[in-house]
């Protein structure tokens, strides 16, 4: 059994593997422009985040039906629960749903349908959260929170996601302060594409509480500082960082030197169905490639639950980080 681990960085819809979309499109009598599960595999090749978000986006046309977000959320668990997810925080992307004429209810109502059997089924607590398209305009953001009220007893907090570069977090302002007075926790993909200062302005403005990615929070060392300074945790996702060519290889990501200088930074998987591997495979991958020690992979582990938004379930975070401390490598 792998070592016990939370995943905090995860878009549900970057889980549909190639199989399984065909599988919905039959079933919803979507065409995809691909002979077969094969032929649309070798399509996962990118050159940039914008090359993936074309087809990440274009292939959600198979997802219709609550029937839909329950499959894609249960092969997605079943796959977690082998790699030793403990505990999963699950982001989604409404805006690229109800755009297509998906009801936000379905969507919802069909992740629930598997999240809320997820401990009994694959031994498995969630959270759902709920992200805005940082590429869309801050009313769309609004109109989409607006829209969720009625399904907030099911959602923990609040995301910002897609294309980065040109979206600084501050275009956020009002729905992330609207997030706060309803009470949900927020946090945001910043540093990734887009520069440090992101980092910055997405703890001062939004008032995030975790940053997504985040890696280039090191070409800043008073940004570092603060981070280490008030534990900020960063949800760092080496494959995609290959992937989306943020970094040229694994041996390249600085995830080695973020540990050496103190940051809380945990180990994710991000779009794993687009990015060659699930979390267990991220953890493997920075093993290898960074020689990272035993216990290396343990600080990872355990920084993932310290991280995660358990603190209103004390008692189960402190069993999963037990679970790690005698875990054996």
């Amino acid at each position: 059994m792998p070592v016990p681990k939370a995943e905090l960085h995860l878009h549900i819809e970057g889980t549909l593997e190639p199989e399984l979309a065909f599988a919905l499109a039959a079933r919803n009598g979507v065409t995809l422009p691909y002979a077969d599960a094969g032929e649309l595999r070798a399509a996962y090749r990118f050159g940039d985040l914008q090359s993936f978000l074309d087809l990440y986006y274009a292939l959600m046309a198979v997802l219709r039906t609550p029937e839909d977000f329950t499959d894609l959320a249960d092969a997605y668990l079943e796959r977690a629960a082998a790699q030793g997810v403990r505990h999963a925080e699950i982001f989604f992307d409404p805006q690229a749903h109800t755009a297509r004429g998906v009801p936000l209810g379905a969507v919802i109502e069909g992740l629930s349908a598997s999240l809320d059997r997820a401990e009994e089924r694959y031994g498995i607590s969630t959270r759902l959260i709920l992200c805005f398209l940082r590429d869309e305009s801050a009313e769309s953001a609004l109109a989409t929170l607006e829209a969720a009220k009625p399904h907030l007893h099911r959602i923990t907090g609040v995301g910002l996601d897609s294309a980065e570069a040109g979206h600084p977090p501050a275009k956020f302002r009002a729905v992330y302060e609207e997030a706060a007075r309803l009470g949900l926790r927020r946090v945001a993909h910043a540093g990734e594409e887009g520069p440090a200062e992101y980092v910055r302005e997405a703890l001062d403005v939004l008032g995030v509480e975790r940053i997504d990615h985040g890696l280039r929070c090191m070409e800043d060392p008073e940004l570092v500082e603060r981070l280490v300074r008030e534990r900020i945790p960063l949800t760092l996702c080496p494959l995609s960082n290959v992937r989306l060519r943020v970094i040229d290889t694994l041996a390249d990501h600085p995830l080695r030197a973020m540990l050496d200088a103190g940051l809380l930074v945990t180990v994710n998987s991000d779009d794993p169905a687009y990015f060659g591997g699930y979390v267990g495979d991220n953890y493997d991958g920075v093993r290898d490639a960074l020689g990272l020690s035993p216990e290396q992979l343990r600080v990872l582990a355990r920084h993932s639950f310290e991280a995660s938004f358990l603190d209103d379930d004390e008692p189960r975070r402190a069993r999963y980080l037990a679970e790690v401390a005698a875990y054996a490598f």
